[in-house]
């Protein structure tokens, strides 16, 4: 390591320690004159221990950055390291100098100026004559780092090598001093207890080894090793799950850098998701409490997530500066190997924790659904999931509004119901499917269509009245083809009550506030969505509701920059052609919607101004009229 890497040293040690350590059970670091200098954050406590049983060796920052802060970037790994180790000095103090030693690209400590229990215990020879029973008995006295579980993946494999190593010494130590000592005396009794207690963790850490081991080979591929009993054979996900058609996202309990009160944010906002997450119908989700391996882990590793038969994961931190709190929520699909596909953060006063709900949860929930989706719906994606599968691969293709790809999409969806008949989500999107092929002008029986839609549409609500995903399809259906449209604002408001996360659902019931005459609601609602779901992959498709809303506002410049925008993105969609050319119609730019009217005729050629107005779901005649001269100005044949 080259020389000029490394700050100058402090003063040279003195003859006697000027910190003590303890690493084993509570963990301390205090100075000769007894003055507390533990920092109080886990991460920075993490270095210290790290850096103690490195006894004086120089780390690289990089490798003890990655340890400790392995699901981040490299150079917010760097950044978080340079916090916890100015977090350490400061808590040094004046002896900072003298005990850290940091140069750019490594760290160390000076444990000559330390007395540290783990390395004592380390030092000390099981062949020795002189071990003193009251100082061995005191390094025996809890787990190395007991409180740091948890601080990342990393760390704890890290720290589960050390235990085992730390813990054969003062076992060996144990057994040698045993033998030299009277079977029946106080001494023997209390070393007896813990040579005992000493066991006892060690066949933890080789059960928790077994179970890590045991899911390395699964996911491989390998025989299994036989399990020792029924509790170890439980690791494994059972036949009927591989076997399973449905998703299953976990959500972890969220970590926290500070205060307890943080802490207990961290979790609640954890298992707030977890419920919001649950009103999805897409997938199972595995709630932070029943992720933990024990009731005190923090931390769940990604071996962990394995053996819980997880797709996907969702973890997050919070932070705060007592004036703001920070919080980081990421998505993670759990594949060949754990890949974050999604990551957010969110900021929000100290002041308006009580808004989490709507400011935060409902937003990391209305941006984790759209992506699973996405993912899920690519070709060849999952196919073996069931009746859920076939309709997840469908979806993109319905979006596409393109006629070959739509068709499939049918085809898919009518397996689906092959399959699961009744599945609740798979007749809503069967509904869904049928009413927008009569929108497309592509049924050759309309009347027949539009009943069979209504029929898959009312059977969705009978089979889960709960589905806010159902009762949302079922209003707009409500809208579009019964005109009913006070039933449609009863079911829309039905569905976000149950999932106010549903983006989806907040832009199809946008669209029925267009056709009762209030478009500003229209347009507030769409915010919602777009609040929800900024990434959702089928925006295109759902951003036609804004032209619809601007043309019923009267806003017919932004009808038509949007609406060429749509079209031009969703270039077969019928629908997104009606309010560009009625807009382009007022404006009076009958030569620029001409391209946009024979475009529309191609894809419909039964459209006219008058079936337009004779089937549209408007509840106001003055709409209705207003609609219709747009599009006669714009060049639509009257009839």
């Amino acid at each position: 390591m080259p020389l000029a890497d490394v700050r100058p040293e402090g003063p040279r040690p003195r003859s006697r320690p000027v910190v003590r350590i303890d690493l084993l059970g509570p963990m301390r670091a205090t100075t000769y004159l007894g003055e507390n200098i533990l920092p109080h954050g886990n991460r920075a406590r993490a270095v210290l221990g790290y850096l103690c049983l490195a006894a004086g060796e120089h780390v690289p920052r990089a490798e003890l950055a990655h340890l400790l802060w392995d699901r981040v970037s490299s150079a917010a790994a760097r950044t978080n390291l340079r916090q916890a180790l100015h977090e350490l000095s400061t808590f040094f103090g004046d002896l900072a100098k003298e005990l850290i030693t940091t140069g750019r690209n490594v760290v160390r400590l000076n444990t000559e100026a330390c007395w540290v229990d783990a390395l004592a215990a380390l030092a000390l020879d099981p062949a020795a004559d002189d071990l003193p029973h009251g100082e061995l008995l005191a390094l025996c006295r809890g787990e190395l780092l007991e409180d740091l579980d948890g601080a990342s993946a990393s760390f704890d494999r890290w720290l589960a090598g050390e235990r085992t190593r730390v813990s054969g010494r003062l076992q060996a130590l144990l057994e040698s001093e045993l033998k030299r000592t009277e079977t029946k005396s106080n001494a023997a009794r209390a070393l007896t207890r813990a040579l005992a207690g000493l066991r006892e963790r060690a066949r933890t850490h080789r059960r928790r080894s077994e179970r890590w081991e045991t899911a390395v080979r699964a996911e491989a591929g390998e025989p299994a090793a036989p399990a020792d009993d029924a509790a170890e054979r439980a690791v494994l996900p059972s036949a009927s799950a591989q076997a399973r058609d449905r998703l299953r996202v976990g959500v972890l309990p969220f970590l926290a850098h500070a205060s307890q009160r943080e802490e207990n944010l961290a979790f609640s906002l954890s298992q707030e998701i977890a419920a919001a997450l649950a009103r999805f119908r897409w997938f199972d989700v595995i709630a932070p409490i029943s992720l933990r391996p024990t009731p005190s882990t923090r931390f769940v590793d990604e071996r962990h997530l394995r053996r819980m038969d997880l797709n996907y994961a969702v973890d997050g931190t919070v932070s705060g500066n007592g004036k703001q709190v920070h919080i980081e929520v990421r998505l993670m699909e759990l594949a060949d190997h754990a890949r974050p596909v999604w990551r957010e953060c969110f900021d929000l006063r100290v002041g308006e924790l009580h808004r989490l709900n709507e400011l935060v949860t409902t937003r990391i929930v209305g941006r984790i659904d759209p992506v699973i989706l996405f993912i899920e719906g690519q070709p060849n994606r999952r196919e073996h999931y069931g009746a859920t599968g076939l309709l997840l691969l469908a979806i993109p293709l319905i979006f596409s509004m393109e006629r070959k790809k739509y068709e499939e999409a049918g085809r898919l969806i009518g397996r689906a119901l092959e399959i699961e008949p009744d599945n609740a989500m798979v007749a809503a999107w069967a509904a869904h499917w049928h009413l927008f092929y009569v929108g497309q002008g592509w049924s050759q029986n309309v009347e027949r269509t539009q009943q069979i839609t209504q029929e898959f549409a009312l059977k969705a609500i009978k089979l889960d009245p709960n589905n806010a995903e159902a009762l949302g399809i079922y209003a707009h259906i409500c809208s579009i083809v019964d005109k009913d449209f006070d039933a449609a604002l009863y079911y829309f408001n039905r569905s976000l009550r149950l999932n106010p996360s549903l983006a989806f659902i907040w832009a199809l019931s946008a669209a029925t506030y267009s056709y009762i005459g209030k478009p500003e609601i229209s347009l507030q609602r769409l915010e919602r969505y777009g609040e929800l779901a900024p990434l959702d992959p089928h925006y295109s498709w759902f951003e036609h509701l804004y032209t619809i809303a601007y043309t019923f506002k009267g806003d017919y410049e932004r009808a038509v920059i949007v609406g060429r925008r749509c079209t031009k993105e969703t270039p077969d969609f019928v629908a997104g052609y009606k309010p560009l050319v009625a807009s382009l119609g007022h404006l009076g730019r009958r030569d620029e919607a001409r391209p946009y009217v024979e475009k529309l005729l191609s894809l419909d050629a039964k459209f006219t101004v008058q079936h337009f107005g004779n089937t549209y779901p408007f509840k106001r005649a003055e709409d209705r009229e207003r609609y219709m001269q747009g599009l006669r100005l714009a060049g639509v044949p009257e009839r």
